[in-house]
């Protein structure tokens, strides 16, 4: 398991949920991290964690994908800690969810500054001191495309980063750098939990779900792995999307093939 020997890795959202498993495994393939975001607290702890227990380096920094001093802050760190950085990972975002004509401008520019304009700021900031060879991946969702009511903030954010995936892979091939994206469904996270732990409509939206459970972040970091690694090194300007199926259509809880409404099974 040394497939990220050698080489350095930023992830932003690294404190938590999904960001934190994918630091947790990029760590068991041999990679140096910087770690890097908002919640300081929770940042020391998963720095403390995966220093003690994998073999790579660990640095962390604290700061807003939002703000330039800060993303150029912690691609600096790698640079002068390893000497390198060769992936990014850009998993930090934030949801807001509520009625269109609700959202106010602050909510609006926030979602804007964190989901999007962070995205712009690290490939920015991250490509520049890449050597060819580099990849980039960026954490979008099934909103992107498979749209929700009170979601529209949120939706418009993640369908603009796999545009920027589609169009960056363009200019930054002739760099040798590849950069793909992750839509991630409904996954088992501390953000996710008003609706996984919901008594009611947890389990109707689970009944909505082809493979009727809630992802796991190691599932996502299982797909951030792989597409940082060599093993994906003729695939860029893409967006994988895990879902358990839930984007694939309408999954009915019938018996023998029957469709509400029909008496007979259906069939050819």
């Amino acid at each position: 398991m040394t497939r990220l020997a050698g080489r350095s890795a930023l992830v932003t959202g690294a404190a938590q949920g999904i960001g934190r498993a994918i630091a947790h495994r990029f760590a068991e393939e041999g990679a140096d991290l910087v770690l890097f975001d908002i919640a300081t607290k929770e940042l020391e702890n998963a720095a403390a964690e995966l220093a003690s227990g994998g073999p790579g380096r660990v640095e962390a920094v604290a700061g807003d994908v939002a703000f330039r001093p800060d993303v150029r802050a912690a691609v600096e760190r790698a640079t002068t800690a390893f000497g390198r950085l060769d992936v990014l990972v850009a998993q930090a975002g934030i949801a807001d969810i509520g009625p269109l004509l609700e959202v106010d401008d602050r909510t609006w520019q926030r979602l804007l500054d964190v989901n999007l304009t962070g995205l712009f700021l690290l490939v920015q900031e991250s490509a520049r001191v890449m050597q060819p060879g580099g990849a980039i991946v960026a954490t979008s969702s099934t909103n992107a495309y498979f749209v929700e009511a009170h979601t529209a903030p949120y939706s418009t954010t993640k369908g603009g980063v796999v545009t920027f995936v589609r169009a960056a892979a363009l200019d930054l091939a002739d760099h040798g750098i590849r950069i793909n994206g992750i839509c991630p469904g409904i996954i088992r996270t501390r953000l996710s939990a008003v609706l996984t732990e919901d008594p009611v409509a947890g389990p109707a939206y689970l009944n909505k779900i082809p493979l009727r459970r809630w992802g796991e972040p190691r599932e996502i970091a299982a797909t951030a792995l792989w597409l940082a690694s060599d093993e994906s090194s003729y695939m860029t300007g893409q967006s994988l999307t895990v879902d358990g199926g839930v984007t694939l259509g309408v999954a009915l809880d019938v018996e023998d093939g029957a469709l509400p409404g029909l008496d007979h099974p259906v069939v050819g």
